[in-house]
Formats: C-alpha cells, sequence, structure tokens
C-alpha cells in the first residue's frame, strides 16, 4: 500500500474513517455526493459502519480494506461509503435494524449493500476475504451482487422495498397507563435470568448493563424485596472481583467473553465507565459498602488519568489491541511478573491475582498469559497490595500503549458529568464536581448551535447535528451537576435543552421522541428507540429528566409530556419491560411517592452540610433544590411554588413535599433524613 495515496477520508475527523484513508477502496464518507455518484454511474452503495476500537472491524480492514483485489472489485462495482456508528448511531441503528431483520443477527462490522436512495437489499456483519467454513467471502460475493444487480434489478429492487416498508412501519398504538405491574413483570423476569452460579445475567457474553442493577436497587427500595439487593451486589462484587475490572490501572473492559468476569473483551469505552461509576456511587448510598465507593473512585482516577482531553473534555474509547494483538497490554505471563517484582512479592502478586505458569488467556501467538482477577475481594485489605499494584502498573506503563478514540461525544460527556457529580456530592469528593464543571464548559461553549441546540461530535472543531441521545444525556448531566453544585445556571440549561428537544423531536402524534431532528433531511427513517442497549435509550432517560424537571420546577406541561411518552413506552415495553430498565426506573419515579425537598439557607457551611446530607440518601424519588438567602428571585423564577418559603431561626430550613404537597417546614435535620429514607 502506498503510503502517498490517499482516499477522500483524509479531510475526516474521525479516528476510526482515517483509520480507513488510505485504503485502496474509494470511500467516501457519508455525504450527498456519494449517493449523487451511485445515481449518475447507476451502482448500487456499499456502506460499511464500525468504530475506531472494534476488533473485528481492525481485521476485516487489514484483510480486505488494504487489499487491492478486494478493493478493484469494490471500486468498479460499487460507490463505497465509511460510517463512524459512533458519530452517526441514527444510521447505524437504522441500518442495524434491516440487519437483524435481514438476517436475525447484527454485530459489527456491520455491512450494507443499498440502492443509491439508501434503501438496503443486502446486509451482513464480518465478512472474510475468501470463502471459509460455509461462509461466502467477499471476492465471491461482491460480483455475485454486482451481477444480481445488473441483470435482475427488479428482484434486488423488490427485496429493497420490502426491508424499507418494514423500516418505516410503525406497531400498532397500544398506549398503555403507566402500572406497578409493570415493574414487577421486569423483576421476574429478571429474577429468572440472574445467574446464581457467577451473578449477572445470562451465560456469556457478559455484559454489565448497570441500568438493571440500577433497576433493581429502585425495586429493593419500592418493595423491600432482599433478594433485588443482593442480585446488585453479587453483581457489582463479581465484577469487581473479576478480569472485566483492569485490577492494574482501573477501569471496565467492555464485557466478559465467558460468564465468570474472568476474560474480557479488552476495549474500554468511556459511558462503561460512566453508567458504572454512577451505580456503584448509588449502591453505595443503599449499603454503604465501602467497596463500592473505592471501585467509582478508582474507576473515576482511570477516566481523569486516560481518557479526559486537555480542554477538560472526555474521549470516547480505548482500544482493545496493542502492537496488533488483542489484550496484549493488559495480561501477563508468569515471567513477566517475576521480573519486575522481588521473589516474595511475586509469589504474593500471583496469590492475589490468580497467577499460573499454564495462564487463563492465549494471545495470538499462542503465548500463555493471565488475565488478572482478585483470587477473592479480602486481597484488597492485605498491607502489600497496593504496594504490588503500582510497580505492576508503572511496568505496565513502558509497554505499547492500545490507541485511543479521542473524538468527544455530547452524549458520551453528558454520562461523564452525571458520574462524576453523583460521586462528588455521594462520596464526598468536591473536586470531581470541578471536572464535571470543566466538562460542562467546554461542552456549552464549543458543542452549541447559534439555534440554542447542540452539535453531538469535536474533534478539533464541532460538528454532526446532535442527536436525542445528546440532548437526554447532557441534560441528566446537567440536573445530577445542579444537585452537585446548586448553580441555577445548569438548571435553568437543562430546562432550555428539554424545550428544545421537545420542539424538534417529540412526536405530537403518539408522544415520545424521535431519534432524528425534524430538520434532518437526509435520513431514511425517523425512529423512536425505548428499548436499552449497552447505554440507556434516549427516551428513558428523557423521561427521568422531565419527571424530575417537573418536580423542581412545578411545571404542569413537563409533567404532561413525561405523561404521553410514559404512555407511549408502557405500551412499547408491556410484553418484554426487562430489557428498556433504564425507562422503568423512570416509571419507578412516575409512580412515586415523590419527594420534592427545597432547602432555604444562606450559602454557608451548614447550608451545605444539609444539602449534602439529604444529597447522599439513597432516596431515588426524591428531588433536591436550593433557595439561597439574598438570591432568591432567580429560583422562584424557575420554582414559582417555592416563592413563600422561608428561613426559620437563621438556619437552614427544610420543606418536604410529597406530590407538591408539603409538610410544615423544620430545621431539624435527623427527622427529614429518617422520611426521605422511608
Amino acid at each position: 500500500m502506498s503510503a502517498q495515496r490517499f482516499n477522500r477520508l483524509r479531510f475526516e475527523k474521525s479516528p476510526y474513517l482515517l483509520q480507513h484513508a488510505q485504503n485502496p477502496v474509494d470511500w467516501y464518507p457519508w455525504c450527498d455526493e456519494a449517493f449523487e455518484r451511485a445515481k449518475k454511474e447507476d451502482k448500487p452503495i456499499f456502506l460499511s459502519i464500525g468504530y475506531s476500537t472494534c476488533h473485528w472491524c481492525h481485521v476485516m480492514e487489514k484483510e480486505s480494506f488494504e487489499d487491492e483485489e478486494v478493493a478493484k472489485i469494490l471500486n468498479e462495482n460499487f460507490v463505497c461509503v465509511k460510517v463512524d456508528r459512533e458519530e452517526r448511531p441514527d444510521l447505524d441503528a437504522l441500518y442495524m435494524e434491516a440487519c437483524v431483520a435481514i438476517n436475525g443477527s447484527g454485530g459489527w462490522p456491520l455491512t450494507i449493500i443499498m440502492t443509491p436512495d439508501k434503501k438496503p437489499f443486502f446486509a451482513a456483519t464480518y465478512i472474510p476475504k475468501k470463502s471459509r467454513f460455509g461462509m461466502k467471502g467477499l471476492l465471491e460475493l461482491l460480483p455475485e451482487i454486482a451481477k444480481l444487480w445488473k441483470e435482475r434489478r427488479n428482484e434486488v429492487l423488490s427485496v429493497a422495498e420490502q426491508v424499507t416498508r418494514l423500516l418505516q412501519s410503525k406497531p400498532a398504538s397500544a398506549k398503555k397507563e403507566p402500572e406497578l405491574s409493570i415493574l414487577y413483570s421486569a423483576y421476574n423476569a429478571l429474577y429468572v435470568e440472574f445467574d446464581e452460579g457467577y451473578a449477572g445475567f445470562g451465560v456469556s457474553p457478559k455484559f454489565p448493563i448497570p441500568h438493571r442493577l440500577g433497576f433493581l436497587l429502585r425495586y429493593w427500595k419500592r418493595r423491600k424485596e432482599r433478594a433485588a439487593l443482593y442480585m446488585v451486589e453479587k453483581t457489582l462484587q463479581a465484577m469487581r472481583q473479576g478480569g472485566i475490572y483492569d485490577q492494574i490501572g482501573f477501569g471496565f473492559h467492555r464485557y466478559s467473553t465467558d460468564r465468570q468476569w474472568l476474560v474480557p473483551h479488552f476495549e474500554k469505552m468511556i459511558y462503561d465507565q460512566a453508567l458504572l461509576v454512577y451505580t456503584y456511587c448509588e449502591a453505595y448510598q443503599a449499603t454503604k459498602n465501602p467497596l463500592y465507593a473505592k471501585t467509582a473512585l478508582e474507576t473515576v482516577e482511570f477516566v481523569l488519568r486516560e481518557m479526559r482531553s486537555k480542554e477538560g473534555a472526555f474521549y470516547t474509547a480505548l482500544d482493545a489491541d496493542s502492537e496488533g494483538v488483542e489484550g496484549k497490554y493488559y495480561v501477563w505471563t508468569l515471567s513477566e511478573i517475576e521480573e519486575v517484582l522481588p521473589k516474595d512479592l511475586a509469589q504474593l502478586a500471583c496469590s492475589f491475582f490468580s497467577v499460573t505458569k499454564q495462564g487463563n488467556f492465549v494471545l495470538e501467538n499462542e503465548k500463555s498469559a493471565n488475565v488478572l482477577s482478585l483470587s477473592e475481594l479480602g486481597v484488597l485489605e492485605h498491607p502489600l497490595f497496593e504496594e504490588i499494584r503500582k510497580k505492576l502498573f508503572e511496568a505496565r506503563q513502558k509497554r505499547v500503549r492500545p490507541s485511543l478514540d479521542d473524538k468527544i461525544l455530547t452524549d458520551m460527556n453528558g454520562l461523564v458529568i452525571a458520574a462524576l457529580s453523583k460521586a462528588s456530592y455521594t462520596l464526598d469528593e468536591p473536586k470531581l464536581s470541578d471536572f464535571a464543571e470543566e466538562c460542562a464548559r467546554f461542552i456549552l461553549e464549543k458543542m452549541t448551535t447559534q439555534e440554542g441546540g447542540l452539535y453531538h461530535r469535536f474533534k478539533e472543531e464541532a460538528g454532526i447535528n446532535a442527536l436525542l441521545d445528546d440532548y437526554a444525556f447532557l441534560c441528566f448531566g446537567l440536573l445530577e451537576l445542579y444537585e452537585a453544585t446548586f448553580k441555577e445556571a445548569y438548571l435553568q440549561t437543562a430546562l432550555d435543552l428539554v424545550k428544545f428537544a421537545l420542539n424538534h423531536f417529540w412526536d405530537a402524534q403518539e408522544g415520545g421522541f424521535y431519534t432524528t431532528a425534524d430538520f434532518e433531511k437526509e435520513v431514511l427513517v425517523r425512529k423512536k428507540q425505548v428499548y436499552d442497549g449497552a447505554i440507556p435509550s434516549g427516551n428513558s432517560v428523557m423521561l427521568l429528566n422531565l419527571l424530575r424537571l417537573s418536580r423542581l420546577t412545578a411545571s404542569t406541561e413537563l409533567e404532561e409530556k413525561a405523561y404521553e411518552l410514559t404512555k407511549w413506552g408502557c405500551g412499547v415495553i408491556s410484553t418484554h419491560p426487562e430489557e428498556a430498565t433504564f425507562f422503568l426506573q423512570a416509571l419507578d419515579f412516575a409512580l412515586g411517592p415523590t419527594k420534592e425537598v427545597v432547602v432555604v439557607g444562606k450559602k454557608d457551611n451548614n447550608t451545605n452540610t444539609t444539602l449534602r446530607r439529604i444529597a447522599q440518601l439513597f432516596s431515588p424519588r426524591k428531588t433536591l433544590l436550593l433557595k439561597p438567602i439574598g438570591e432568591e428571585e432567580s429560583i422562584e423564577r424557575l420554582a414559582p411554588f417555592t416563592k413563600g418559603m422561608k428561613m426559620i431561626n437563621d438556619k437552614p430550613t427544610i420543606y418536604v413535599c410529597t406530590n407538591f404537597a408539603c409538610d410544615t417546614p423544620t430545621t431539624e435535620l435527623e427527622s427529614v433524613l429518617k422520611v426521605l429514607e422511608g
């Protein structure tokens, strides 16, 4: 491959697209020019969707997209378009749905072949260069599809129309009133799916799915169901003990390839870190188990060390591979540990981390190595544990590091703001809210449009119009940041973002939010999503935002929108509510009873202590508002229901309202804490 040859991707910002900029394939980014050329030359579109830390995306590139023979067939018969799924999750979701409709399953890299007007007729995931084990290779497959396009066009177009109609179809409207029975059904399904032997849900591969744990914590709180809390704690402890957690450098890998949480897929995603920090903080609130606080703070340490930009925002992911080998940066041979540590410490390390000569992981060169996991959680308390860990960490720092996907995404940064804020007030770490504020400042200064909207991606400059997740997750982060700092500007900005989303994403006919805005013209179908995946759906998070803001500001308009969204969502998820557990967290809030807490006081240590003690409770159906003495007018504009609330006896005064019916104000913090704990 010539070092001088570039295709059109060289001008892109995405690390994933730039990885393909020297392919002999004549790649286009997703743009009008590509589709206009396809129409003019009467060629189908070869669409390839992946992301920079995707192992099999790397494999397909090296095997096929860097290959002159494959490139020649692609360039002669197709117009080739490359998409970063993290830059365009809307396109990824749409064409992944097409892949699942055609094949029954999906994954990345995602390969779609479609008409010049974006209608898919063929879908696959990874395709080898040459046929093997019954899987047809690109060298055989591409000429066949090109021949079909030329000689049996009507059949191809018929398939494209059928798939498109399926994508465009909407399920029959079956709105459902929100009921507690939906929570019960989801709990029962998760109870059945729970892995009693190794924790988590299902067998393998096993994903963290933190929103499931958050739902179970709320179910435990509502129903006093001890089994719900047991499932949460067993899972959090198993993950912390296992190889899915980076025992040396902290943070969580993407998922476990086995049932035991032992051997992970090694990429590290920023959204996993954020969601898991948030969940470990909630578990700490609920149980006061110091292991959960320790895990949250260690994960924050990793994020601040390795995923934070100099401007204060956060990058997207770390690759699973280094030097072309998955896991090489993270795993250890027995001899490597013995080289780093003196004999007595090496023996202890092998005991702590279950290291053996035969290992539990095979590198691509057939070399046996060890994914480090804790032999038991108790070793964390050993007086020499930290010394050993730090020595291994310092040695590992000298290795060739996995590549970093250094684009900044608004939605993912919203989750990080939420996690840092939650950790700040839950774990008494005020510095963490400073990091959250720096991140929020960057997003709000660099990634907003003149019309009051957002951009989705920043890499040297802001670009790509934001999607629903960007508005939902950033609003979620700002609400948590308000609770960490009680600066009204964050509350106001959260309100502004929700109103923008209502104006441009809301489905006025059925309720709920579309993924894409009404001013986007290039998407084949506007979709609405309520089921959760690796991250919660935008509708799930936006529902909780609407409910929290309606309680913080006493806005009946926002509450009505939340009710419409709830009815639509309950209708969609009624058969499989366990697949929408962040939505169920919001539903738990909606079904109440809620507690609206207002603290009236001076901005001093007494008031700060009162706010912090209340915020640290695990009381997930509460909202907390500060009415600061001397600055009453600004908060009264945002929350007019606070106008009559006064400070008593020059002490922080607490108003506790249940669904807006307020008790007598009090200065007795301990009595309020008992009420809020339920």
